[in-house]
């Protein structure tokens, strides 16, 4: 709670406290008067000011506003009639309870999307050539620099690490609770907390392009992004504030000239006045003009919690319409990496043919070679390698304990003779041959993400009716992991300008409704910008899709795409609830005010209750079930998704 909440809560504590005590009093006249008149500025003196305010700018017709002639409409009629100034208190006392509340929930909603602020560094120790470090500003540290982070500090910059292991908290980023181990030539992110070890990180981006920089600048936007609802909302206010204002004054007047002049009886000011001043604060739009922008800042704080970063409310509510979503693959089903997905022996077992691979790639730089030393990973065996000698074009050949191991593809088995075959599996082949004589092959493949068959069948259950994959890869590819991942249309074979021309011939087809592109490359940046909302890899995407993107992932888990639908989608059933209610009452109460059957506290509720009601429900839209996110992680993706 800040500064101004605790005064304004010690205000309305001040005024109750004070009203109690002056029930308890036998005043009457001006005395009685002064009593009340103090508890009505302390808890009212801000809305008087705003109001004053607002006719001095010529932007009257706001709540204050109508607040302030309610109020002292009521004080004046009781000072009248020596009368109930309790009434007049209790409007302003309600609506700084409400105000309260709207201040709560919007710091409490504020602080789930401002912890991403701490991931702003605050310094870089960049090392100096004689080996000492310097504490300077994070945008003075140039690419290319060695900076060293300690245990307990940000990483500043992004970078890649060339001295040391470490733990890294990376919850800020991701909304991942789990730490990540960082070790030599691992990448790393600004903005992640290094636990327990000393890296030496060298800088690849600038501060200003850092993945701390670009996401205090997405949050920072977010909020001038507005939602058609939003917009409607504060359009509604404009025209509807004046008009109650006018309708007030005719209640006031029009009635009692009747009476005057058309049936000649007594004009009964008092009365009329009073319905007036019950209408005006009846009227006040408070429970939509705060609860509305309120609930879907509140959305957008939840999501942030889940490691996904909306960068407007128009975006979230358009992600809640949306009816057809479409893949890339590379990066974002698939990891992007190779593994090997199968192993075939013909003369050697599987863990051998793989052991011997994987040793004759030893030196090699290429992704298949660290794959398959990834795969086999007792690289330090005792086994003698010697007489490596690549082959440009065909593969490797050396001496394994003493035998010739040839590994590549089908050309280097034809130039050494060896009787090689073709596979049937999907992915490259790596064929391996020992002293001339074909041992079998092994299929690198780029690997489904773990949650990839579960985000899929997550879209479908929320209510998706089209899930698309558009690839470059061959058709043969596109096909199997479109099969395993039980996706409804594939295109193969794609150039990035082809992507964009499938996207747009998808919108042209009524049944595909809005559509959302979900991508990680350079190549996926134009789709992100021409889909109604485009979704973004944030942890290993490239900077021109997550610049293009309308959402993006902070942890590259597409299990995140319906995670944030179902905040979206819950986000627009507040605003539509507090919509219908607050309108509901309001018109309800309106009536009944105007012909004489709601007094100020029915107006009371009318406005401050139902504002506070429409207020904690909005506070909903910031809380995911944690059981829902348990339930898509542990039930949809138990099912263990490989090329093979």
């Amino acid at each position: 709670m800040n500064t101004k909440q605790k005064r304004n809560l010690l205000r309305i504590v001040v005024t109750t406290v004070m009203m109690v005590a002056l029930s308890f009093m036998p005043l009457s006249g001006p005395l009685r008067f002064m009593a009340y008149l103090v508890p009505y500025v302390i808890v009212g003196y801000d809305i008087l000011y705003k109001a004053g305010k607002g006719i001095k700018n010529r932007q009257a017709f706001d709540e204050s506003l109508l607040m302030a002639i309610a109020t002292l409409g009521a004080m004046a009629l009781a000072v009248y009639e020596d009368g109930d100034y309790t009434e007049a208190i209790a409007v302003m006392l309600f609506y700084q309870v409400g105000e309260w509340f709207q201040a709560y929930a919007v710091g409490r909603s504020r602080r789930d999307i401002s912890a991403l602020m701490d991931i702003r560094p605050d310094y870089a120790n960049r090392e100096q050539e004689d080996g000492t470090l310097v504490q300077v500003e994070p945008d003075e540290v140039e690419i290319g620099s060695i900076i060293v982070v300690k245990p307990g500090e940000k990483i500043p910059l992004d970078g890649v690490v060339v001295e040391g292991t470490s733990t890294l908290n990376t919850v800020a980023l991701t909304g991942e609770a789990l730490p990540r181990d960082a070790q030599e030539g691992d990448e790393v992110l600004s903005g992640c907390v290094n636990i327990n070890g000393l890296l030496k990180i060298r800088t690849t981006k600038e501060f200003d392009e850092s993945t701390a920089s670009k996401i205090l600048e997405m949050v920072e936007d977010a909020s001038s992004r507005k939602s058609k609802s939003e917009n409607f909302i504060a359009r509604f206010a404009r025209v509807y504030t004046p008009i109650v204002v006018y309708a007030a004054l005719a209640l006031a007047i029009l009635p009692p000239l009747v009476r005057i002049f058309g049936m000649g009886t007594a004009p009964e000011w008092g009365t009329w006045i009073y319905r007036a001043l019950t209408f005006l604060v009846i009227s006040c739009p408070c429970a939509l003009v705060v609860s509305i922008p309120l609930s879907f800042f509140a959305g957008i704080g939840g999501a942030s919690r889940q490691g996904v970063l909306v960068k407007g409310s128009n975006y979230l509510e358009a992600l809640s319409e949306v009816k057809t979503v479409v893949f890339d693959k590379t990066g974002t089903l698939t990891k992007g990496s190779f593994q090997v997905s199968a192993i075939h022996a013909d003369k050697l077992n599987q863990d051998k043919l793989l052991h011997l691979a994987a040793h004759v790639e030893r030196y090699s730089t290429h992704p298949i070679a660290e794959s398959l030393r990834n795969a086999f990973g007792h690289e330090a065996d005792g086994c003698s390698v010697e007489n490596v000698e690549e082959i440009a074009g065909h593969g490797i050949r050396a001496q394994v304990n003493g035998k010739t191991v040839c590994v590549g593809n089908g050309k280097l088995m034809d130039s050494i003779g060896a009787q090689w075959h073709m596979c049937d599996a999907v992915g490259t082949s790596i064929h391996v041959a020992v002293e001339g004589e074909y041992a079998g092959h092994i299929i690198i493949a780029d690997a489904i993400k773990e949650n990839a068959a579960a985000a899929i069948q997550a879209l479908k259950k929320d209510g998706i009716k089209q899930t698309v994959m558009l690839t470059g890869d061959s058709a043969a590819i596109a096909d199997k992991v479109a099969k395993e991942l039980r996706l409804d249309t594939v295109y193969s074979q794609l150039l990035p300008q082809d992507k964009v021309a499938k996207v747009e011939e998808l919108l042209q087809q009524p049944s595909t409704g809005k559509l959302a592109f979900v991508g990680d490359g350079i190549n996926d940046a134009p789709v992100l910008s021409r889909a109604d909302v485009g979704i973004a890899m944030g942890a290993m995407g490239s900077d021109a899709a997550i610049e293009a993107a309308d959402i993006v992932l902070m942890d590259d888990d597409p299990l995140k795409i319906s995670t944030a639908r179902r905040i979206a989608r819950k986000t627009l059933r507040i605003v539509k609830q507090n919509i219908y209610f607050s309108i509901g009452v309001k018109v309800l109460v309106l009536l009944l005010g105007a012909f004489g059957f709601a007094n100020m506290w029915a107006a009371i509720f009318a406005d401050v209750g139902v504002m506070v009601l429409a207020v904690l429900n909005a506070v909903r839209a910031m809380f995911v079930s944690q059981g829902s996110v348990s339930k898509q992680r542990n039930g949809l993706a138990n099912t263990d998704v490989t090329i093979a």
